[in-house]
């Protein structure tokens, strides 16, 4: 890097050691500590401040009064230089906190591609968040989250350590989850049951009408035809199967080490039961 290939307002703050790649723009007051690195053109405005082992790609803005690369708010955590890696094309705005992993979780926070953290949002240590997501203003994760892509979270939404959020999935505005949310399902609740398909997301995101309704044919299959077990349930849906977007909602249910969230109705069923 060269003075000359970046613009850095003289009240910025840049700790020697740091990596400022060419294009980049550095606002007034910017704290931007020594183990930082960060990618072409991206632009960090006024009085954010960017720390620890933090990786920062290509084109992403960081508005603000954003935190990120803060320790993580572990009490397990003892100073060890653990990493924040975000990738491109991201929107960071203001008062976001973005924070590293811990020893224990693996030593690294994942951010992907093209994701909007609006204003207020908090993404804590171990987690992973892959491409095109939104969170809304005040969305928080603990820690140990996996957002997959795509998805939508609404303000003042809350997601519980160790969740797992699927591709296209969205979650209410003030909704809790302490259960994963499947791919392309809509939740919402102070704890957050299924609310039916993302249809409107799928249709925006090009998912073909036979694809839409195989993966309705497979939430009804999971959620309303009392199979006793998601293997019985995973053979009911059969030919389904055949379909990429069917067998990932699928083996992501499968998968799910906390359990995935359901419909209302499963649970009024499950009550008559008992």
């Amino acid at each position: 890097m060269t003075l000359s290939s970046v613009q850095i307002h003289p009240t910025a703050i840049i700790e020697q050691g740091a990596e400022i790649d060419v294009g980049v723009e550095i606002g007034a007051y910017v704290i931007i500590g020594k183990h930082v690195k960060i990618g072409k053109n991206t632009r960090i405005h006024a009085h954010a401040l960017i720390n620890g082992h933090t990786f920062i790609g290509e084109e992403n803005e960081v508005y603000s009064y954003a935190a990120v690369g803060n320790p993580p708010q572990d009490l397990k955590y003892k100073g060890e230089p653990t990493v924040l890696e975000i990738g491109t094309r991201n929107i960071i705005r203001e008062f976001t906190t973005l924070q590293p992993g811990t020893v224990q979780g693996g030593g690294k926070t994942t951010i992907g591609n093209e994701n909007l953290f609006m204003a207020y949002t908090h993404v804590a240590h171990d987690c992973t968040v892959g491409n095109q997501n939104i969170l809304a203003n005040g969305v928080q994760l603990a820690g140990h989250v996996t957002i997959h892509n795509m998805t939508v979270l609404g303000g003042l939404s809350a997601v519980h350590q160790f969740v797992h959020i699927g591709d296209m999935a969205m979650l209410a505005g003030g909704s809790l989850t302490v259960k994963d949310i499947p791919p392309y399902c809509m939740s919402e609740g102070g704890r957050a049951i299924l609310r039916g398909l993302n249809m409107e997301g799928m249709r925006r995101r090009n998912i073909s009408t036979e694809v839409r309704n195989a993966i309705k044919n497979a939430y009804k299959i999971f959620f309303y035809q009392g199979h006793p077990t998601t293997e019985a349930a995973l053979e009911a849906i059969g030919s389904l199967m055949s379909f990429p977007e069917v067998e990932k909602f699928a083996h992501f249910i499968r998968d799910s080490k906390r359990g995935v969230a359901h419909p209302h109705t499963f649970h009024s069923k499950l009550s008559s039961l008992e």
